[in-house]
């Protein structure tokens, strides 16, 4: 029999570095039963942190999925409400933006999110980013403000960061009983009763109280402004509401909390301290109350390879079967592990799926349940669930699982470019073939990295999110494959565009080696692209067939091709506009390798006459330090070009905010430590990519020429 949907939860718990994503999901797995000790990440025994570098780092590097059980209360109507299991599926997601692609994968298959921030510090940059991803991919939130119990803490100056740093509409559920030292449970606005946390027994109990004679006033406004915000949301609410504010009943501010949510027309916000073990079971009923459940949700969308036609499927074990393939993880004993979000339909372990980007049947021959690390066999798989399979050959993320009767392709995911690399060696030449593959299984498990061989020095390069990020790589290279490298500096990922337009270059691509030859003539114009997008825009102005139509693509792919390799520094060109409009063919010697060669070298000839320049990636940069060292931060800023963007003060520091190149930020975090004596904290997030000024440009071409021609 098909499990009721209604009770399923697929939550993930996203923030900055810091505030106490895997704490949280701790005290979530002991309070409801899945563990009977509190993992401390301090001690590196949390649960969800199992590789040893977030055990030694205390980070959290990739996303881990537990799956528990929270009984909480169902409203049946005004009667009494009877107690149910809800199933929540948990990811928890680093914070660090060297791994952002975790949370950016996570988040496109959940269907609903807890936004931790600090009590302390309030919005923070990478906060910022993990709510952009969650937008993007319609994720409904609700908010808990951590740590409330750290001297420092405003509950209140965290809402207002996160209607305005976030653009949204933040509507506290609780107000806290004390703060910092004096931090003692909160008061529930939709009961209007106050919550006291037992210490003795971790927080397991709490006992229920009246509101404290001196927050009755503050309560009434703060309720008074949720009752308002849901009677925006609900007309018949808000009839009431006029009629009389008090008449509106618990059950019927829930109802109307959760629709809103559904609809992300305001985030809920609710507050405790998880490492304290305050808050955490309150926080657990509203995720069973106002997050999503699969059927509170659109239908999911995608298209029919074979026809191009817009399918849908709801999320029901009689539809055709529906899943994505989230992530790929190598797992020393079974292999490559499939994470995957079934959507619609069911799957028996030992039955075969079909990939549409492959077009390949895979025969899954194990189906698990991931409980971090560890793995729970299970028969079968039904639509809501979070799983993973073991057995496919040739998979990637973002790869669209379904039956071959029912073919669907899903909205894929996208991924950032990197902006680092380093060159890589194996420290023996006879481990070249361990570090092929262990390349190939790291590149397999994450998008965001990228491994080329420059052609011109002959190395290998591998490139990331950041230096973090590459360093996590190197040391699961020597620790899981056994390889150990020499790395070379660290190297910036550069870009070239074009500033100049060449309105007409004829390119003619002639040989004759006897017997049949080649020949393709294009005229085309080429130029920046005006609308601000990256890639190639191409436009086929051909007219009277002086090209087949047949050719044309070829020319396209020349182009796509060409463009991976600039012609200032061989650096991947960003952006162009080509427009073909003019050539010629011969009936016998034209092919389409011939059109894509001709592409490809009057790109080189054309581009050169475009006034190529460098495009360095800029870093937002935002320093945390005592008033004392302002001064001294800045004018290390300034030394490394940075553009001031402002300055703040937050929880008696100053926040300083700056735009820095990336290639001034190696070491930086080294350095400010030096500046600051251990004081202050910078976080680096990606921003855009910049003009290099010239000057610089020339000094890092003719490096670059020099280097190749010693090589």
């Amino acid at each position: 029999m098909a499990k009721d949907l209604t009770y399923l939860r697929n939550i993930g718990i996203m923030a900055h570095i810091d505030a106490g994503k895997t704490t949280t999901t701790e005290r979530v797995l002991y309070y409801t039963g899945l563990t009977h000790k509190l993992g401390e990440v301090h001690e590196g025994a949390a649960t969800t942190d199992w590789m040893e570098q977030e055990q030694e780092r205390g980070i959290t590097i990739t996303a881990a999925a537990v799956t528990t059980n929270w009984n909480y209360p169902t409203e049946q109507g005004e009667s009494t409400p009877e107690t149910m299991s809800y199933q929540i599926n948990i990811i928890d997601t680093p914070g660090h933006v060297d791994f952002t692609v975790e949370v950016e994968r996570s988040l496109r298959v959940l269907d609903g999110a807890v936004a931790l921030f600090c009590a302390v510090s309030g919005v923070e940059p990478q906060s910022e980013t993990v709510w952009r991803q969650a937008d993007k991919y319609k994720v409904p939130r609700i908010c808990f403000v951590n740590k409330m119990d750290r001297a420092g803490a405003d509950f209140f100056k965290a809402v207002t960061e996160i209607k305005e740093k976030l653009n949204a509409k933040p509507v506290p559920l609780q107000v806290p009983i004390g703060a910092e030292e004096n931090f003692q449970g909160v008061v529930d606005l939709i009961t209007n009763k106050g919550i006291i946390w037992n210490s003795e027994d971790k927080g397991k109990t709490y006992k229920i109280i009246d509101i404290p004679a001196d927050m009755v006033e503050e309560v009434e406004q703060w309720r008074q402004e949720l009752v308002e915000a849901v009677a925006e949301y609900d007309d018949h609410l808000l009839e009431k509401f006029f009629e009389d504010p008090n008449s509106i009943t618990e059950v019927e501010l829930r109802a109307a909390i959760r629709k809103a949510v559904i609809d992300m027309k305001f985030f809920p916000v609710m507050c405790g301290s998880a490492f304290k073990n305050k808050g955490v079971q309150a926080m657990l009923d509203a995720v069973a109350a106002y997050l999503p459940s699969p059927l509170d949700l659109p239908p999911t969308e995608g298209t029919n390879p074979d026809t191009e036609q817009p399918v849908t499927r709801l999320p029901q074990v009689d539809q055709p079967f529906t899943a994505l393939a989230f992530k790929i993880a190598t797992d020393p004993f079974v292999g490559r592990l499939c994470f995957m979000r079934v959507y619609a339909g069911k799957l028996d372990k030992g039955s075969y799926v079909y990939n549409t980007r492959t077009g390949n049947k895979e025969r899954i021959s194990r189906l698990v349940q991931m409980h971090a690390n560890k793995q729970n066999p299970i028969d079968l798989v039904e639509a809501g669930d979070i799983c993973a399979g073991v057995g496919f050959k040739d998979i990637k993320t973002g790869d669209t699982l379904c039956s071959e009767d029912n073919k669907i392709v899903l909205e894929s995911m996208s991924f950032p470019e990197p902006v680092i690399g380093y060159a890589i060696e194996p420290k023996k030449t006879a481990d070249q073939d361990k570090l092929g593959l262990a390349l190939s299984k790291l590149l397999e498990e994450d998008p965001t990295l990228q491994a080329y061989t420059d052609q011109e020095t002959g190395q290998t390069v591998l490139r990331g999110m950041g230096e973090l990020h590459l360093e996590i790589i190197i040391d699961r290279m020597r620790r899981e494959f056994k390889v150990e490298v020499n790395q070379g500096a660290p190297q910036v990922a550069y870009k070239e565009h074009l500033t100049a337009s060449v309105a007409e270059h004829r390119e003619v691509y002639k040989k004759q080696t006897g017997g049949r030859g080649k020949f393709a003539d294009i005229v085309f114009e080429l130029g920046p692209r005006t609308d601000g997008l990256v890639g190639l825009e191409f436009v086929n102005d051909i007219v009277g067939g002086v090209i087949p139509k047949e050719f044309i693509n070829p020319v396209q792919k020349g182009f796509e091709e060409a463009m991976k390799s600039g012609v200032l520094a061989g650096f991947p060109m960003d952006s162009m506009r080509v427009r073909l409009f003019h050539g010629s063919y011969h009936d016998v010697d034209s092919d389409s390798l011939s059109f894509e060669m001709a592409a490809k070298i009057g790109y080189k000839e054309a581009a050169r006459k475009c006034k190529p320049r460098l495009l360095e990636p800029i870093m937002s940069v935002e320093v945390v330090t005592p008033d004392e060292f302002t001064g001294p931060v800045t004018g290390d800023l300034n030394r490394r070009r940075g553009i001031m963007k402002g300055m703040d003060t937050k929880g008696g520091a100053q926040v300083v905010k700056a735009d820095v190149p990336l290639s001034e930020l190696f070491g930086y975090v080294t350095d400010l430590r030096t500046i600051s004596s251990g004081r202050a904290s910078a976080s680096l997030t990606f921003s855009h990519y910049s003009e290099v000024p010239n000057n610089m440009a020339d000094a890092i071409v003719a490096e670059l020429k020099g280097a190749a021609a010693k090589a």
